[in-house]
């Protein structure tokens, strides 16, 4: 190859750079400048979408969650803009994500269950860390509130893992969300017990518990006329931290005073007639 050639090539490479920066220079200052922009932006809006949400007190663990989600939408809807800017057919690609997405979405609709599930319980609170509750036929207190499930710790000491897609679509008892709870008990006593001695010996076992409140007043009724025993409905109220100590507690202090007073607990009996038959 000549010098002439060499020349020639040079000078067609020239006019082609040139051609392509007269082309496509303004495009991609213009991008630059958006990408720029656009970045400073979206830093501003992810830290007051985060002062939003601490003004709104949202959960200090869903926080950090969703200021990276708003900031990753906003980035990627910033790329895709700056794609189109300088020339980048996307039709084609917003097609192809869409899809992308929407065959991933189906692979993990029961992930993305959860997942919608743990931000409405972080954001509507239906329960809290420490509250004991029940739901998906389980109850147990609540230690930990995760994005996917929720963890539960039972009386005897057993972990249970809850999906909060089920957690926040079903029905939940919480049993911490008042101060007072409600104590209920059966007493059955013989017929032919003194009715008026039962309830007094009754309500001096209420009234010695200073966990039982006064207000309001306890409940001591019959319920029922049983096939062995008169029953007594016995209700008192107290602070949800005592509901089991005195609940098991009466239960005692009742069988042993009855003891003492001459109360009869009934029980069942059979009675058995033997037949002798020649």
């Amino acid at each position: 190859m000549n010098t002439t050639d060499i020349t020639a090539d040079a000078l067609k490479y020239k006019d082609y750079a040139i051609d392509f920066i007269v082309m496509y220079g303004p495009k991609l200052l213009g991008a630059i400048l958006v990408l720029i922009i656009g970045l400073w932006v979206i830093k501003l809006l992810t830290r007051g979408t985060d002062r939003l949400m601490v003004r709104s007190k949202v959960d200090d663990s869903l926080r950090p969650f969703m200021k990276s989600l708003v900031g990753t939408l906003l980035k990627v809807m910033l790329v895709i803009s700056i794609m189109g800017m300088v020339g980048i057919e996307m039709t084609s690609f917003i097609a192809i994500l869409g899809a992308a997405g929407l065959a991933v979405g189906m692979a993990l609709s029961g992930t993305l269950q959860n997942f919608a599930g743990g931000v409405m319980i972080l954001i509507f609170k239906p329960f809290k860390v420490g509250d004991y509750i029940e739901a998906q036929g389980f109850a147990g207190v609540v230690k930990e509130i995760q994005i996917f499930v929720t963890i539960l710790t039972t009386p005897d000491n057993k972990t249970i893992i809850l999906p909060n897609g089920g957690l926040s679509n079903g029905s939940m008892v919480n049993y911490s969300t008042q101060d007072t709870r409600r104590v209920d008990w059966t007493v059955g006593v013989s017929y032919g017990s003194d009715i008026e001695h039962v309830r007094k010996v009754i309500n001096g076992l209420v009234e010695a518990d200073e966990r039982i409140m006064k207000e309001p007043a306890p409940l001591i009724k019959v319920s029922a006329l049983a096939d062995s025993s008169v029953n007594f409905a016995v209700r008192g109220w107290v602070n949800p931290g005592d509901y089991w100590d005195v609940f098991f507690d009466m239960n005692e202090k009742v069988y042993t005073t009855f003891n003492k007073e001459g109360i009869g607990i009934p029980f069942p009996q059979m009675d058995v007639h033997v037949q002798n038959e020649k």
